[in-house]
């Protein structure tokens, strides 16, 4: 039953996504309590995760790129958000699992001013077999490199998980074009990415000055970003453009082959 409801959503998927992987929620252990998949679906025992790709001809735009940015991940996000729900649909509607999706950008959770997602599918894709974080801080595919969006449906259904990838870094060795390029500096003396100092670099959006620009403002940032927030500009994707996995198309394991999905 569990390997015919899996072939099913894949099946159901095909048409849709680029890529997708399953998680068993035992892989999950190490995820901040708040964020846990239990913590997001009833009974949860898998996560299922699901990729569409941003193309490459909006890095290499000559005078439009961050528009092409803007607009491709935006249009993804909703439609990844939109593939979520009717995939959730279709698991309850195979009879008594119950299924969640998880937001492929907002609603954000906030801790403090730090921006968490209900669950982080960068994390999630990892343990889904989909790919490998590298020194960016990024999750790289195989095939589509750090361009893959994502989305998740967090089930009750019990499907098996897929394979992981090899436990190694995807990056060319001794490769920092990420660290070297980034013109906000978030990456400290010692290579670690900081997330705060990319997104006050990096994210623009006309309401975010006036709404909270006051401490009552400030209070009520979770409420500002995930009502008025969508849409953001991206003003900066310098270690996306420089990455050599998002020119290549495909990273290689440590026996020199392909690594496929």
């Amino acid at each position: 039953m569990a390997e015919s409801l899996k072939q099913a959503i894949k099946k159901f998927l095909r048409p849709q996504v680029d890529a997708v992987g399953f998680a068993p929620v035992s892989r999950f252990d190490d995820a901040p309590e708040k964020h846990h998949p239990a913590r997001v679906c009833k009974d949860a025992k898998t996560v299922i995760v699901i990729g569409i790709p941003v193309p490459q001809g909006m890095l290499r735009s000559p005078d439009y790129n961050l528009y092409g940015v803007h607009r491709t991940y935006h249009s993804a996000y909703t439609k990844l958000d939109h593939i979520a729900l009717s995939l959730s649909n279709f698991i309850e509607a195979k009879g008594k699992y119950l299924a969640m999706p998880i937001p492929s950008y907002a609603p954000m959770v906030f801790h403090q001013f730090e921006p968490w997602g209900v669950m982080s599918l960068k994390h999630a894709a990892v343990k889904a077999g989909l790919g490998r974080f590298g020194r960016s801080g990024q999750m790289y595919h195989p095939k589509y490199g750090s361009l893959l969006r994502l989305a998740a449906v967090v089930t009750s259904a019990p499907i098996p998980g897929d394979k992981l990838l090899p436990d190694e870094l995807p990056c060319p060795p001794n490769c920092k074009a990420c660290i070297k390029v980034c013109p906000a500096k978030a990456f400290d003396e010692n290579g670690k990415f900081n997330k705060m100092t990319c997104l006050a670099y990096s994210v623009k959006h006309a309401i975010y000055p006036l709404a909270l620009n006051t401490e009552e403002g400030r209070k009520k940032i979770e409420r500002v970003i995930n009502t008025a927030g969508h849409n953001y500009w991206i003003d900066c994707d310098e270690c996306v453009k420089v990455c050599p996995l998002n020119k290549n198309n495909v990273y290689k394991n440590s026996t020199g082959m392909d690594i496929n999905i």
